[in-house]
Formats: structure tokens, C-alpha cells, sequence
């Protein structure tokens, strides 16, 4: 059976999910929450940093638009912008640097030590930013709103 499993739930699932609830226990971060639980809150802002969200509307949407897949990790449902907006409020954020530390701490055990770190295969990245074509440096680009039969620019201009 071959599993495939997203980039997403790849990194939550780096994360030691009883080293959380200890510190979730150490912190007092369920204290008051009814139904959104902090690993909830953690998913949700990890999912905010690696998409850029700018908006608790698009943490929320985008973690909606998952249709069904949240349970691969650890979440009932996508999070409403108030619960949302209500836990980064009142949960205690030194939880979170907390995590922070103790995960760097296992990723700095883990790599390794001696010469600097390289790939053995060639590695390629791809670049998904978008650039604005400007018409007056790119006449071929001109937009057309007619759907009939558009014939080519002149050869002359």
C-alpha cells in the first residue's frame, strides 16, 4: 500500500505531539477553551505562516477548502474567525516559543555535525511569484475583450 501524505501534514507530523501537551498541561493553555483545542490553534498558525495568510479570513478559508482532510491533522474542522481571533488573544503565547525551542533543539540533535550540508541529486526550485506585464513593454500582450475572430497584429508594426 503506498501512503502519500501532504507537505502539510509531512511538517505537523514533525512536531512531538506529547511534548505538546506537556507544555500545553505547563502553560494552562486549555484553560477556558471550549472545543478549539491549542493543537488546533498550533495547526492553524502553522498553516498561517507557511501560506502567508494575511487575514484570519484566509487562514480560516484555507483551511476549509481542505474538504475533509483536516483529520490527518489532529483537527475536527476548520476554526470561525472569532474562535480564532478569541485564542490568540487569551492563550498564552509562551507555549508557542516554548515549542519553538524545544523542536530546534531536536532538529540541532538530529543534523549533522561534521562539513557543511548538501544534496547528492540536483535540486531545482521553482519560483510562483507573479510579475505584471506592463502593454507598453509587451504589445504582443494586449488584452482583447471580443470573442470572435482576432487576427494577428500587422507584420509592419
Amino acid at each position: 500500500m503506498v501512503r502519500c501524505a501532504s507537505l502539510f501534514s509531512q511538517l505537523v507530523a514533525l512536531f512531538n505531539k506529547g511534548q505538546f501537551d506537556h507544555l500545553v498541561r505547563e502553560h494552562g493553555a486549555e484553560r477556558y477553551g471550549k472545543g478549539f483545542s491549542s493543537w488546533d490553534h498550533f495547526v492553524a498558525m502553522l498553516f498561517c505562516q507557511l501560506a502567508q495568510a494575511k487575514s484570519l479570513r484566509e487562514i480560516c478559508g484555507g483551511l476549509a477548502s481542505t474538504m475533509g482532510k483536516l483529520r490527518h491533522l489532529g483537527m475536527k474542522d476548520a476554526p470561525k474567525k472569532s474562535t480564532l481571533s478569541y485564542a490568540n488573544m487569551h492563550r498564552p503565547w509562551e507555549m508557542f516559543r516554548d515549542l519553538f525551542y524545544t523542536t530546534l533543539d531536536l532538529c540541532n540533535a538530529v543534523a549533522p555535525k561534521k562539513g557543511k550540508f548538501r544534496f547528492k541529486n540536483k535540486l531545482l526550485s521553482l519560483d510562483s511569484t507573479t510579475i505584471a506585464l506592463c502593454l507598453s513593454l509587451f504589445p504582443w500582450a494586449e488584452f482583447r475583450r471580443t470573442k470572435g475572430p482576432q487576427t494577428p497584429p500587422s507584420a509592419g508594426s
